[in-house]
């Protein structure tokens, strides 16, 4: 095979997600080093690896240093797979066949001991002739060699005598922790080399993440990709660039279905953009928010819903509370209502999550509640930022409305934020709580909207038996989002104040 030839052909992974880090496979005929902790998933990539080659009708070679045949079968049966059919060459227990002559030589044991295993390794794969070979492990091999030079001598030869054969082979290895020369040494040898990586959190399960840190003459998806062992093997989740994903869409605006709400939106939010709606707990930001779902869920859209912070059941309990049943939506399957814990779904998953909805089910609206729960699968606020700020720019692109909850410390005066997202968002709808005639009372108003003129009024809000309700612009107060306001001629309130009852406004929701 000539080279131009061979750095067209591109050997699959068996993992989609692996393989579009890769930008289709991996280049053929060449060396990679998979490398990472015990525990990362190696041996699992491995075989997804060679078993995508004999589903192919590939001739596949697993070399094994480390693990017996027999463990090898279990691990494979632990996912559902079966290996029968594959070759594996078991050098496990290779010490014990040595012969009597080696322990009496007068030459290095080491270098007896890698002729021996050199020879019964290239006489395995002469008579294999295999398009795809895994070595597991190179740790093993480099024990056997005992200083860096052999190492690198052994590395060599094997990459020569598989140069010639169109071999495309995986070498696996363990971080080795007291000689980095000796990794950085097999990582020069290798065409490529993907690592892969755990970050341990405080609380809940731990993170597994993949890097590509190089690919000879071939492009690839820079950056860190989480990914998932679970039965049935990997799963990756690369990391998504806003600029490979666009559709065609109107910027019109999506009515809320709530009259007051459109006013004050300047005719709704428009598709395309994201909303935050942030205030303290209890003004009614879940409620706006699931108000905007069954408005679109009702005209056929398909809307996403994902409560971070309560149960599921009592989430939609409290809305159907409200008049806002979004039962029979989700059993059509026109909403998708789900529940996530943050100790578990990792970022790359989520975002995933959301992909598939709106490209493979054609979602339009979706619903994050909240960021402060959504927060909590970010190792870091910087994370948090850089995440949200790849996947809004994702779903615009697509059309795709989305509705972000943030839930603000403090109750009347002092209101603060967990983290300041305002500029990432188009929208910005501001509730608060406010005081008057001895009563606590919710207020709305919109602070910016890039895409589109809106009403910069202050109004009472309200979530009633019957639905939303908003009433009319408070002119006659100043302060109210500070939770204290009074008359703007400065007196104090007084029992003069006409208050609209919202169960006899015909601005109330049917």
């Amino acid at each position: 095979m000539s080279a131009e030839a061979s750095a067209l052909e591109r050997c699959n992974s068996g993992i989609n997600g692996l393989d579009h880090i890769l930008g289709g496979g991996f280049p053929a005929g060449v060396l990679y080093l998979i490398q990472g902790n015990p525990g990362l998933g190696k041996t699992t990539l491995a075989m997804h690896f060679l078993l995508a080659g004999f589903h192919r009708g590939e001739s596949c070679l697993y070399v094994t240093f480390s693990e017996t045949r027999d463990e090898l079968f279990a691990v494979a049966g632990s996912h559902g797979w079966s290996l029968d059919g594959l070759d594996v060459l078991d050098l496990s227990n290779f010490a014990q066949h040595l012969s009597i002559e080696t322990e009496n030589t007068l030459f290095d044991p080491s270098d007896i001991e890698l002729h021996d295993v050199t020879k019964i390794l290239f006489a395995e794969i002469e008579r294999i002739k295999p398009r795809r070979a895994v070595f597991d492990s190179m740790s093993e091999l480099r024990l056997l060699s005992q200083n860096a030079l052999r190492y690198r001598r052994q590395a060599l030869s094997i990459k020569q005598f598989l140069g010639g054969r169109s071999c495309t082979t995986l070498l696996l290895d363990d971080l080795p922790s007291d000689s980095a020369q000796d990794d950085l040494q097999l990582q020069s040898v290798c065409h490529g080399v993907i690592s892969l990586g755990r970050n341990e959190l405080p609380y809940g399960a731990e993170r597994r993440q993949m890097r590509i840190l190089k690919i000879r003459g071939s492009g690839f998806l820079g950056g860190t990709h989480d990914y998932l062992i679970e039965k049935g093997g990997i799963k990756v989740f690369p990391r998504i660039v806003p600029g490979e994903h666009h559709r065609d869409f109107v910027r019109e605006p999506v009515s809320s279905g709530i009259e007051g709400i459109d006013i004050l939106l300047g005719g709704g939010l428009d598709r395309g953009t994201s909303n935050l709606l942030m205030g303290p707990s209890g003004t009614g930001k879940s409620s706006l928010a699931v108000t905007y779902a069954h408005s679109a869920a009702a005209r056929g859209e398909r809307v996403a819903l994902f409560s971070f912070d309560e149960n599921l059941g009592l989430y939609l309990a409290k809305a159907a509370a409200f008049g806002v049943d979004l039962q029979p939506f989700i059993r059509d399957r026109v909403l998708h209502a789900r529940q996530v814990d943050p100790a578990e779904l990792s970022p790359g998953q989520f975002a995933h999550l959301l992909l598939d909805f709106v490209e493979k089910e054609n979602g339009r609206m979706i619903i994050i509640d909240s960021l402060n729960g959504y927060s909590k699968a970010m190792q870091s606020g910087n994370m948090l930022e850089l995440q949200l700020h790849e996947t809004l720019s994702y779903l615009g692109q697509l059309g795709v409305l989305t509705i972000m909850v943030l839930a603000q410390a403090g109750f009347m005066n002092e209101v603060r934020s967990p983290v300041d997202l305002t500029y990432l968002a188009d929208t910005v709808v501001i509730l608060r709580h406010f005081e008057t005639q001895g009563e606590v009372r919710q207020a709305i108003s919109i602070a910016k909207k890039r895409s589109g003129s809106h009403e910069r009024t202050i109004r009472e809000f309200r979530v009633t038996e019957k639905g939303l309700w908003v009433g009319e612009p408070l002119h006659q107060f100043r302060g109210v989002l500070t939770g204290t306001p009074v008359l703007e001629s400065g007196r104090a309130m007084t029992e003069d104040l006409v208050v609209r009852d919202p169960d006899n406004d015909a601005n109330q929701q049917d």
